[in-house]
């Protein structure tokens, strides 16, 4: 399996806390069949630190790649960022302060959960129109895809990729976000799934029990593999 959506890098979000922690979660993906992790510290968050790409995020993905490699831990770690979408974004790209997935075109966004789904479709619109290929983290937590699984259905039909949590299909999002996350895979909807880890007590990065979750109602090597394998080779889903 690939993660594509993991807080695992150290002292640089509300994540992985040091390297230990860092290093206590990478064993637990690879106890879990993971062979890849998209290192995706949020970025761009209104109220918080910007972390955009720069000397702190190379530091400490060095840092990681250096540690897991000296413990011989068979999984590696890619590059990446959860970007929360302001209406600059665009203007960030062209900048070069935002990280997408393994320097793909494929760019891991989220927005806020009451955000106005015109709002929405507005970024993604001008997002692809600079060739980014949007992925939409956890959309199973916005209201207005909860409200109305139609919304999800037209962010696909523009080009996203939906990237539905792990936490989602085992009750810990709550249970609308339950039945939506459920309510996507069934329709077809679903692109990935990911774990959205940030430590090792909640939240964590062992994918195997949501890939459980869901054996009976989809296929889940393309949820957990395939797809992502693809994204992470910037090919096409």
């Amino acid at each position: 399996m690939i993660d594509i959506h993991c807080h695992i890098l150290p002292n640089i979000d509300d994540g992985a806390r040091d390297i230990y922690d860092t290093l206590e979660m990478a064993l637990m993906a690879v106890n879990s069949g993971v062979k890849a992790i998209v290192a995706t510290p949020h970025c761009n968050v209104p109220w918080s630190e910007p972390n955009y790409y720069g000397h702190t995020y190379r530091e400490a993905l060095r840092k990681a790649r250096e540690a897991i490699k000296q413990e011989r831990m068979p999984i590696k770690i890619l590059s990446g960022m959860e970007v929360f979408v302001t209406f600059d974004l665009p203007d960030l790209i062209r900048e070069g302060k935002i990280l997408t997935i393994n320097h793909s075109d494929y760019l891991l966004t989220e927005f806020d959960f009451d955000e106005d789904p015109e709002f929405v479709d507005i970024m993604v619109e001008r997002l692809c129109e600079m060739g980014i290929r949007p992925i939409i983290a956890h959309p199973e937590r916005y209201e207005f895809i909860k409200e109305d699984i139609t919304a999800a259905k037209r962010l696909v039909k523009a080009g996203c990729v939906l990237q539905l949590n792990k936490g989602s299909f085992l009750g810990r999002n709550g249970s609308r976000s339950e039945k939506t996350a459920f309510e996507l895979v069934k329709n077809n909807l679903a692109g990935i799934v990911a774990s959205d880890a940030h430590g090792t007590m909640s939240r964590t990065p062992y994918l195997l029990e949501a890939r459980r979750a869901i054996k009976d109602i989809c296929d889940t090597n393309l949820l957990f593999e395939t797809n992502p394998q693809k994204i992470c080779t910037n090919q096409t889903l």
